[in-house]
């Protein structure tokens, strides 16, 4: 029997952030593709994590304690999603140095103790894969965040660096970049501005889903993207068609 390449049979997923949201569509995606996941957050998981058949940690993302204690626990990962992340919207003069360094704390540091924990752990697995979730704040400039935007640029640059240190041990690692997503966590951060006329004038005409952000990361967590490391993956219903992502 040939195998299917999305199937995720017999590896271990671990998403971070995976209490609700984006990561709760993840998490129950990757198990709904045949892994066994571990739901990380500092939010109560436990639902979540019993509903995919895992199981759930507490976990700082931004604490490199935590993340020790959570791989002490381990004994095989195949899957890291360094999904977790907050926002802070504020323009670059009202935006506070303690709001800066927090989204930095989770977003940026976060991702890169995550990589940098898990990786014997990855690399033991032989075939495992890094997915690491950006934002299209970090392809183009989006007024009002810029420490969302920093943290999101710097997850982009730290991808690329890990897929080339990673590729010769066996393991992946992409970032994933959403457009605006109807998550808890994006709710009351945009009042004032009219949501559903931006959404409707997107080339594909409405705001996305958990969903389509979890089908993606399920992708570049199975060998059906094999020869995909080091890329960016844009799922923004065209956000950005229109204007050029390069720096």
């Amino acid at each position: 029997m040939v195998r299917d390449p999305l199937s995720l049979d017999g590896r271990v997923a671990l998403v971070t952030g995976g209490a609700r949201g984006q990561g709760e569509a993840e998490a129950r995606l990757l198990a709904e593709r045949g892994a066994e996941v571990i739901v990380a957050d500092v939010l109560d998981g436990t639902d979540v994590a019993t509903a995919v058949g895992g199981r759930f940690v507490h976990l700082d993302v931004g604490d490199g304690a935590s993340w020790d204690a959570l791989v002490a626990g381990f004994e095989r990962l195949d899957v890291l999603v360094n999904n977790a992340g907050i926002i802070r919207v504020g323009s670059l003069e009202r935006t506070s140095e303690a709001d800066f360094l927090e989204v930095v704390r989770v977003n940026q540091l976060g991702t890169f103790l995550g990589m940098q924990r898990c990786v014997p752990l990855l690399r033991a697995s032989g075939n495992a894969s890094i997915v690491n979730v950006s934002s299209v704040a970090g392809m183009t400039g989006v007024a009002n965040m810029v420490a969302y935007g920093a943290s999101k640029w710097a997850i982009r640059g730290m991808t690329k660096t890990a897929a080339l240190e990673l590729g010769h041990d066996g393991i992946r690692v992409n970032s994933v970049h959403p457009g605006g997503v109807d998550t808890p966590m994006i709710q009351g951060h945009f009042e004032g501005a009219d949501t559903d006329a931006i959404n409707a004038a997107l080339p594909v005409p409405r705001i996305g889903q958990p969903e389509d952000v979890a089908q993606l990361v399920a992708f570049l967590a199975s060998d059906a993207s094999a020869y995909c490391t080091g890329s960016e993956f844009v799922i923004d219903g065209g956000s950005l068609a229109g204007r050029s992502p390069h720096a």
